[in-house]
């Protein structure tokens, strides 16, 4: 599909959300460059935790999330750590968390994260079934388990968000439970099911197979890291890369995940953009079996059946880019996996960690820059990322073709903070 006289665009970055991007594009009949200084599906994208998580949009910087900071902070194995050394650089992105956590406000970013979960299906199923890839999807949901009336009532906010916007769930009892899940520990007395919170077989599978059908249809890939942006006044003109090339484009989506906030300077376009840095621990050979995915609200992590084999992963650690992984984090959440599932056989195992980009809000930034002419930033996706995806997809199409979008954009634009 590429060719003279056919519009050309850069995708900056090869995850889950850039390749979608890049795919979608490229199907509409748009010249595409797919830009990483990796193979697709390396970052984030590669130990995910699987799950199209469309019950998960509620805002973290919900009051009832940040009165519980100083307690969480103050605990080593707490569901939130900050690295010391990093806190005073996080200040300024704490406080504009602090800001989003408004009543008014709360409201506004739980509406914006809806509309965009609405969507997942509209936009996912049909990409995966023009890629051929609907085997990719199971039909399983999520189960949330509480051990008791307090726990269950602990997490009544998220099911009254969830009831408001009309996303389905069925509360059980324990033996409905265990007659879906026999390996869950009979110390769990009730439990939530989301049905529409189904899983991906294998999520680095799912990017790396994406980026394989956007390069039959004739997409093209560079590997690099992007040093700079040549404008011509406020339009861009070319992609500078490390090594010295410059490919001259006019027209770019900047999608590198927690990255893109690099990027964003380099265009003197400031992103308020963290990294929440995730962990999960993959079991292979766990000697159990599961249909569904879990959460435990309580003990803050999550289990899904996904890459042959169970990934257990959650929490969030606040220590930016650079600093080297604390596999403590991934030993915490085995432990209270093991609670959950007591015959679970943890022999063979591999731990990894991962950089979720993060904005204050827990809104993506989806549309234009408002500083250059040609640029679309799709980024700030948070712990929904493939869950977003094709939906990001859809959107960024849209603008890149003239096209209105099926949803209001103000909520996701890159200057609203």
């Amino acid at each position: 599909m590429s060719g003279a006289g056919t519009e050309q665009i850069a995708v900056v970055g090869a995850g889950i959300i850039g390749v979608a991007i890049a795919y979608e594009l490229q199907r509409r009949g748009k010249s595409v460059t797919l830009i990483d200084r990796d193979k697709p599906g390396l970052g984030a994208s590669f130990g995910n935790m699987a799950s199209i998580a469309v019950t998960e949009f509620m805002p973290a910087s919900r009051p009832s999330v940040w009165a519980q900071m100083p307690k969480w902070l103050l605990d080593l194995e707490g569901p939130v750590r900050v690295r010391p050394s990093y806190l005073p650089r996080l200040t300024p992105w704490f406080l504009r968390f602090l800001e989003a956590s408004r009543p008014s406000r709360v409201r506004e970013l739980e509406a914006a994260g809806a509309a965009l979960c609405k969507r997942v299906y509209d936009d996912l199923l049909p990409m995966l079934d023009a890629a051929g890839l609907s085997d990719m999807l199971t039909d399983e949901g999520c189960l949330s388990l509480y051990t008791d009336e307090a726990e269950f009532k602990a997490d009544r906010e998220h099911i009254e968000v969830l009831e408001r916007f009309g996303f389905p769930h069925e509360v059980l009892g324990a033996n409905a439970l265990r007659a879906l899940e026999p390996a869950i520990t009979t110390k769990i007395g009730r439990a939530v099911l989301f049905p529409q919170n189904r899983s991906v077989r294998d999520p680095y599978r799912l990017v790396v197979s994406l980026a394989e059908r956007f390069l039959a249809l004739g997409g093209r890939m560079e590997t690099g890291e992007v040093a700079g942006f040549d404008r011509s006044g406020d339009k861009l003109e070319a992609i500078r890369l490390k090594d010295g090339r410059r490919i001259a484009i006019p027209s770019a989506v900047l999608c590198a995940g927690a990255h893109t906030g690099r990027l964003s300077r380099l265009l003197a376009e400031h992103i308020p953009l963290e990294t929440e840095r995730g962990y999960h621990t993959q079991i292979m050979a766990p000697g159990i079996s599961m249909r569904h995915s879990i959460i435990w609200p309580a003990r803050a992590f999550m289990v899904t059946p996904t890459a042959g084999g169970i990934r257990v992963g959650g929490t969030v650690e606040m220590a930016g880019l650079d600093a080297p992984p604390d596999y403590r984090r991934a030993k915490v959440l085995l432990k209270r996996a093991l609670e959950a599932l007591p015959d679970l056989q943890a022999n063979t195992t591999t731990e990894w960690m991962g950089h979720r980009p993060a904005l204050p809000d827990t809104v993506p930034i989806i549309g234009p820059s408002a500083k250059t002419g040609g640029v679309y930033y799709a980024t700030g996706h948070g712990h929904l990322g493939l869950t977003y995806a094709a939906t990001t997809a859809r959107l960024i199409a849209d603008l890149a073709a003239g096209k209105k979008p099926p949803i209001d954009l103000r909520p996701y634009r890159v200057d609203r903070f």
